[in-house]
């Protein structure tokens, strides 16, 4: 599969539309183009123009083997692990991943009884994106999976409402943005 090869789907499988977050059943040979597979997910585009995200899971769908690495359990928790983990969910729109992104506005751990808990307030791009609830989810699977924690709770917030300030430097530039300049996120959007 190369970058944006216009490819059959080999069977039919659930989708997400982006951004509604409306559940979808693509059909086998449906036509799509992959638009980007970071972390968990393939951001896809059919012939008529709409945009869908397929979990890993049916990467089979797509001809592909899932590019999920095997994960390697982990006895003892970090905070570390939790920034890691948070690092593998991606915006399904913009190759950049929640962190660098600047969507976590803030990620408390508490440990009570050799087990954690973790609160995180979150936020979108945009308060209208349908997509709020599929990343919440990402969130807590991922967190969940980690060592030792008990309970995770993902709120999604938008006050303050975020501002492409609150990217990374590294993300800015993996975007070939310059928000010094009014060059926006808006602007690589449309591309």
């Amino acid at each position: 599969m190369t970058p944006r090869e216009l490819l059959d789907l080999k069977r039919s499988c659930d989708a997400i539309e982006i951004p509604s977050g409306r559940p979808h059943l693509l059909r086998e040979g449906t036509r799509v183009k992959v638009m980007q597979n970071l972390g968990d997910s393939y951001t896809v585009m059919t012939e008529l123009g709409q945009m869908l995200r397929i979990d890993a899971k049916d990467a089979d769908a797509l001809g592909v083997t899932s590019s999920q690495a095997a994960e390697t359990p982990v006895d003892e928790f970090s905070e570390k692990q939790v920034w890691d983990q948070l690092k593998t969910i991606h915006d399904p729109e913009i190759p950049v991943n929640i962190v660098d992104l600047g969507l976590i506005y803030s990620c408390d751990i508490t440990h009570a009884e050799d087990r954690y808990k973790i609160d995180v307030k979150m936020t979108l791009t945009a308060p209208g994106c349908g997509m709020a609830d599929v990343l919440r989810v990402d969130v807590e699977r991922k967190l969940a999976k980690l060592p030792q924690v008990k309970e995770v709770l993902v709120e999604v917030v938008f006050d303050p409402p975020w501002q492409p300030s609150r990217m990374s430097e590294a993300a800015k530039l993996q975007l070939g943005l310059d928000l010094d300049s009014g060059s926006g996120l808006s602007i690589y959007l449309q591309r």
